[in-house]
């Protein structure tokens, strides 16, 4: 009897000990998992009022496909990773003839998306030729959904909403832009 009782003595530690373990790493998983999630969770703060002010960086003109002038626009530029992510987030107002330029390092396929942007806006983006590849029309303002280029595009270009409607700008049209300061 002694050495069945010594036997089931070991077989409790180890069900005991791997119980623990089995804790342990539960635990760890965890909480490796929040805290890893928490530093690469972006941290936009919705900024003092003063930075919704529109910045003028430069200009842009829209035009045909044959180079025929179509509208201009003042630019904001959006060109470091802080500035593309915070894009017109919070802003309340934007002039008809006011626009934001996103700018990335190289073409590729790009995805925006409405979280906390107050106006509806036309997205245009555009490729490294400068000719539009994907107008995204009256979206929605606080929308998280995808609005994705069709095509690689390098410059986006942000809108009020019902602006490319207004002077008929299409995908196949080009733009040139300039900085001003």
């Amino acid at each position: 009897m002694a050495k069945s009782e010594n036997k089931n003595n070991k077989l409790l530690k180890i069900l005991i000990g791997f119980l623990i373990l089995v804790l342990i790493v539960f635990f760890s998983i965890n909480f490796f998992k929040n805290s890893t999630s928490e530093k690469i969770k972006p941290t936009l703060k919705k900024p003092n009022e003063n930075s919704f002010k529109f910045r003028k960086d430069g200009e842009l003109t829209f035009q045909t496909n044959k180079g025929e002038f179509i509208s201009s626009i003042d630019l904001e530029f959006a060109e470091t990773a802080p500035a593309r992510q915070q894009g017109l987030m919070f802003r309340t107002e934007m002039k008809e003839n006011q626009g934001m330029l996103f700018i990335f390092p190289k073409e590729d396929m790009q995805s925006f998306w409405m979280h906390n942007t107050v106006l509806p806006l036309d997205m245009i983006f555009i490729n490294s030729n400068l000719t539009i590849v994907t107008i995204r029309k009256n979206t929605k303002p606080y929308d998280d959904s995808s609005y994705p280029s069709t095509k690689p595009a390098q410059y986006v270009v942000e809108v009020n909403a019902g602006y490319s409607d207004k002077y008929n700008i299409k995908v196949g049209d080009k733009v040139v832009f300039r900085r001003t300061n």
